[in-house]
């Protein structure tokens, strides 16, 4: 869906406290973090000026949003 926000406390609201102790505490989780949230927005702008870009860049921004995505969430498992 277009404009809709995909940055990690939105993803997994359930685990927010967790998620803002890590990206206080832990570089490596925050580093991911940002650069998921970041990237996300981006996305979002493409989205929002109409895909002034190429759908196989876009493709390839979403897959690496989904894969920071999935280290971040394999870190919030091994601290759950």
């Amino acid at each position: 869906m277009l404009g809709e926000i995909h940055d990690i406390v939105h993803e997994f609201p359930n685990l927010e406290q967790m998620i803002q102790k890590l990206h206080e505490t832990n570089p490596a989780f925050s580093s991911l973090m940002d650069e998921h949230d970041q990237l996300d927005k981006k996305i979002r702008d493409l989205e929002a000026q109409n895909q002034p870009t190429s759908d196989f860049h876009m493709e390839e921004l979403k897959k690496k949003r989904a894969l920071l995505k999935d280290r971040i969430y394999d870190i919030l498992r091994q601290h759950n």
